[in-house]
Parts: C-alpha cells; sequence; structure tokens
C-alpha cells in the first residue's frame, strides 16, 4: 500500500507553507540569536516545522484496490464506531434503519469512499451548526451532506457530516450519477463523521469503540 497526498491539499498545503515560513522569518528578525533568544527561536523553528509536518500527514491518504463485493457495505471512512442502533431514517426511506456512525479525528484520513456500487439517486446538502462530531444532534443539527446509493440489491442512505473543527465538506458527484464501491466520494477536513442507515436485513458487523478504515473494513453484509 503507498500513500498519496489529496488533492484538497493542494491549495491548503502551500498557504500554510507561505505563514509558517513568514511567521519564522519575522520572529528571526525580531528575536536575536543569542542567549535565552537563541534557544526560543530553536523552540519556535522546530514547532513550526512540527505544525507543518501536522497538515501534511492530515492530506494523507492510502493508495490500494478496492476489493469489491456486492454484498458487502465497506467502511466509508477511516475512525472509530460511536454508534450502533436502530432508528427511524425520515429523510429519505422514511423507515426503521440500522444506524452506524464513524467519528473520525483530525489524525485519521479525511477522504471518504462509497460504500456500495450502485446509482446515486439522492443527493443533498444540508447547511447547519457545527457541533462536535460525537454529538448525538449533529447527524441532524449540523452541517452535512446526505447520499442515497441504490443497486438491483441494496440500498443506503449515508452523511457527510461537518463538526466543531470541520467546517468544509467536499463531494465529487452529482445525483443520478453511477457510483462505484470503494471510489472517492469526497473529502472532509479536520476532524468530522459519517453515518451510515442500513437496510435491516444487513449483518453488522462492527461495535462500539472499535477502528475502522475506509475501503477495508466491512461495516455489514447482506443475509
Amino acid at each position: 500500500m503507498k500513500l498519496g497526498l489529496h488533492k484538497e491539499g493542494n491549495n491548503v498545503i502551500p498557504v500554510f507553507f507561505i505563514l509558517i515560513t513568514a511567521l519564522m522569518y519575522g520572529l528571526h528578525y525580531i528575536i536575536p540569536f543569542e542567549g535565552v533568544g537563541m534557544y526560543a527561536l530553536i523552540i519556535l523553528d522546530l514547532a513550526g516545522f512540527i505544525f507543518f509536518g501536522l497538515v501534511v500527514f492530515f492530506f494523507r491518504y492510502p493508495i490500494f484496490d478496492v476489493k469489491k463485493d456486492a454484498k458487502q457495505f465497506i467502511s466509508p471512512a477511516d475512525g472509530e464506531i460511536v454508534v450502533v442502533e436502530k432508528v427511524m431514517e425520515t429523510e429519505y426511506y422514511n423507515e426503521e434503519r440500522m444506524q452506524v456512525s464513524i467519528f473520525m479525528s483530525p489524525f485519521n484520513t479525511h477522504m471518504n469512499r462509497y460504500p456500495i456500487s450502485g446509482k446515486l439517486k439522492y443527493f443533498k446538502y444540508h447547511p447547519g451548526k457545527f457541533l462536535v462530531a460525537w454529538h448525538p444532534k449533529s447527524s441532524t443539527l449540523n452541517e452535512r451532506t446526505s447520499f442515497v446509493v441504490e443497486n438491483e440489491t441494496t440500498g443506503l442512505l449515508f452523511r457527510q457530516i461537518a463538526g466543531a473543527v470541520a467546517r468544509r465538506i467536499r463531494w465529487y458527484d452529482n445525483e443520478g450519477d453511477n457510483v462505484t464501491q470503494g471510489d472517492q466520494l469526497g473529502f472532509i477536513k479536520f476532524g468530522s463523521r459519517v453515518d451510515l442507515y442500513l437496510p435491516l436485513d444487513a449483518k453488522v458487523n462492527v461495535k462500539l469503540k472499535q477502528q475502522v478504515r475506509a475501503g477495508k473494513d466491512i461495516i455489514a453484509q447482506l443475509k
């Protein structure tokens, strides 16, 4: 497996590089490089280098071939399972569904993948609040996108949800497009969450606090 830099970082990374370089240059101009000032500058330079490294690290993403299976719902995100429960889904299906939610910390990769192949039957962007992503009401109150993908066998609704820090959601396809299991569906910047609303005839394979990886771990499978 290889690591690449996601295209969403193409504009962000150079901006941070310029800002950090300018800040470091200014500090070197103001603080004399001698005595206590020398040690302060060394620490500040190191902090700036580490911070820039974390920005680059955030936009990494793994490159690998996704194993496709029409009877499986693969994880759309890296992160921790924070919800596994039966709920009433009211945006599209208006029926009971099994909700599985994945919280992505700033240290997880934030590229999202399609859980199944099929047609993108429904898409909607919802402006909203920026509650912490693990808050139970973030699924319905936060800024979010909703996707419904269906094929000949099954279908599901899933959401990208912004968090307290993540305030920019990206998506790459439009309603009516045919999408492929494991392909990129979008990106959420700096901490967020993905909710899946699975059909009740799917057997859930994950449990609370379990770590999952996008495109690799199986969230559920058809019985």
